[in-house]
């Protein structure tokens, strides 16, 4: 192997986002995946940018949507009842940071990564020759009834706040925007600051491509193996161990494979889901990521199709898949827009890296000289891979960081 000053540890978008900031800032960096270049959990997602993300998502707080989820009738969550003893207290912590002061303490400290989302994914897909992939049409979010539409009060005024753009719209403005809709829904909300993605999976391996062309070394190679030896760090890899004084871990769901061997138990959850592609029936189409906000379930126009996501899953990271959400939203997303055939042989199935209180790790492991973290992104990894490569490159490499990465420190859950 050649030589090199630090090694990052998963290939999905945030680990090829810091790998590149690494490299643009002159350091030698080998990217180690087993797989290729956002193939994991990077590949499953509805592509957008959410610049403009405000609250994270909650705890359910309407007794009915949270009978619905206990009888495993609902769109928006499912469950494995052998799971539930094991994620009981990271739901229960999940709960205590959905309270309104809470979410609103959130939305502060995660607004400086926010708000560096689409502007960073702006500048490494100039500089990969990308940009093609990039969406600016922003994101709408259906609402089935008045009541729903009116919970979005809290949400919207903050977001004024903070200078993020929302246009209300009636059932008419909205299928002006997206003339292939059915009106099945009673009010909307366009977010015109989100940005998307034509395809996630390309747009990483762009970024990926662009790394190589850095001098980067992207090599396939076995997370699990990472040690301290001395004063360096090495992995093992198909072309033999790869060393360096410092790494980075961006394993997203895996990650506690590895910290947890090295002394760091970090009280990450995950969230499941899956996603699907569809065919749209005659000339229908979509020219942005639509949310059924009710239902919990988005459409998302993708180079394979209408890519048709699912809500959240709680089960075990390794459990086999349980698909049966689909059957659920269906009738309901068909009844919005006219999917057609379907285009994958099986549904695609990934897990969310997420800590309790919706703000990722970011920054110094504890007791661990020269290994930085960048994990935990939840359902934001797609969305902030950029901003967190650029903001723990800064903190690696002694520049002055963009934002202060206190929030995002392990050391808050000691």
């Amino acid at each position: 192997m050649p030589q090199t000053d630090i090694l990052v540890v998963g290939a999905g978008i945030v680990g090829t986002s810091v790998a590149v900031h690494l490299a643009q800032r002159g350091l030698k960096v080998t990217l180690v995946d087993r797989h290729g270049p956002g193939e994991g959990t990077s590949y499953g997602n509805a592509g957008i940018i959410e610049g403009n993300t405000v609250f994270p998502p909650a705890f359910p707080s309407n007794f009915a949507t949270l009978v619905q989820i206990a009888l495993k009738r609902s769109t928006v969550a499912d469950y494995h009842f052998s799971f539930l003893p094991r994620v009981a207290p990271w739901l229960m912590a999940f709960r205590a940071a959905s309270k309104p002061e809470r979410l609103v303490e959130t939305a502060h400290l995660m607004r400086p990564l926010f708000a560096r989302a689409v502007g960073e994914h702006e500048a490494l897909a100039a500089a990969s020759g990308a940009s093609a992939h990039l969406r600016k049409t922003g994101w709408l979010k259906l609402y089935r009834s008045e009541s729903s539409f009116a919970g979005l009060k809290a949400e919207a005024d903050l977001a004024a706040s903070f200078g993020i753009v929302t246009k209300p719209l009636d059932v008419e403005d909205a299928l002006g925007l997206e003339p292939s809709l059915a009106p099945v829904f009673r009010r909307a909300v366009l977010w015109p600051g989100a940005a998307s993605v034509d395809n996630p999976l390309a747009l990483t391996q762009s970024y990926a491509a662009h790394f190589a062309a850095l001098g980067g070394a992207t090599v396939t190679g076995d997370a699990r193996t990472l040690r301290r030896v001395g004063q360096k760090w090495i992995v093992d890899t198909a072309n033999g161990p790869a060393e360096a004084d410092q790494a980075v871990i961006a394993l997203g769901p895996w990650a506690p494979d590895v910290l947890r061997p090295l002394g760091i138990d970090l009280p990450l959850g995950l969230k499941r889901g899956y996603h699907m592609h569809y065919a749209a029936e005659g000339n229908a189409g979509l020219s942005r990521p639509v949310l059924d906000a009710d239902l919990g379930y988005c459409l998302a126009p993708m180079q394979q199709g209408i890519r048709l996501t699912t809500g959240a899953e709680f089960a075990a990271r390794d459990a086999p898949p349980t698909p049966v959400q689909f059957g659920r939203l269906l009738p309901h997303a068909k009844g919005l827009f006219p999917l057609g055939e379907a285009l994958d042989p099986q549904p695609w199935l990934g897990c969310r890296p997420c800590f309790a209180d919706s703000r990722p790790v970011i920054g110094k492991a504890p007791g661990q000289p020269g290994l930085w973290l960048t994990v935990g992104h939840a359902h934001w990894g797609l969305t902030l891979g950029p901003a967190t490569g650029r903001l723990i490159a800064e903190m690696i490499t002694g520049a002055m960081p963009f934002c202060d990465p206190a929030p995002y420190r392990a050391e808050r859950f000691s």
